[in-house]
């Protein structure tokens, strides 16, 4: 199959320098640096407690689903039976007004 191309990093060639550190000659007051907000502690979740009447509920819940979809599947493949047999009824009949057709010149 067609696999994309992932780009690299471009690798430096030339002579890299040092970064040169600058001594301050004069002391200059620095900025005041905010204080980080306070991180809210996460709040712990209760864990999912399963009872036997959702139990029942999910099972209830995932029949009907299934009984839902099933039975649309089953109507769409009705009708696309339904829908052959029909072209299939039509094409002998055509054939067969075009045979008699034929059969009388």
């Amino acid at each position: 199959m067609l696999r994309p191309k992932i780009p690299t990093n471009p690798t430096p060639t030339g002579h890299l320098m040092p970064p040169v550190s600058v001594k301050p000659t004069s002391v200059v007051p620095s900025a005041q640096v905010p204080s980080p907000a306070p991180v809210a502690a996460m709040q712990s979740r209760p864990a999912v407690q399963l009872t036997p009447g959702t139990a029942l509920a999910l099972v209830g819940g995932g029949t009907a689903v299934v009984l839902v979809v099933g039975a649309v599947l089953v109507s769409m493949l009705l009708a696309v039976a339904i829908t052959g047999a029909s072209v299939a009824v039509c094409a002998l009949v055509i054939r067969s007004l075009v045979n008699a057709d034929a059969k009388r010149r």
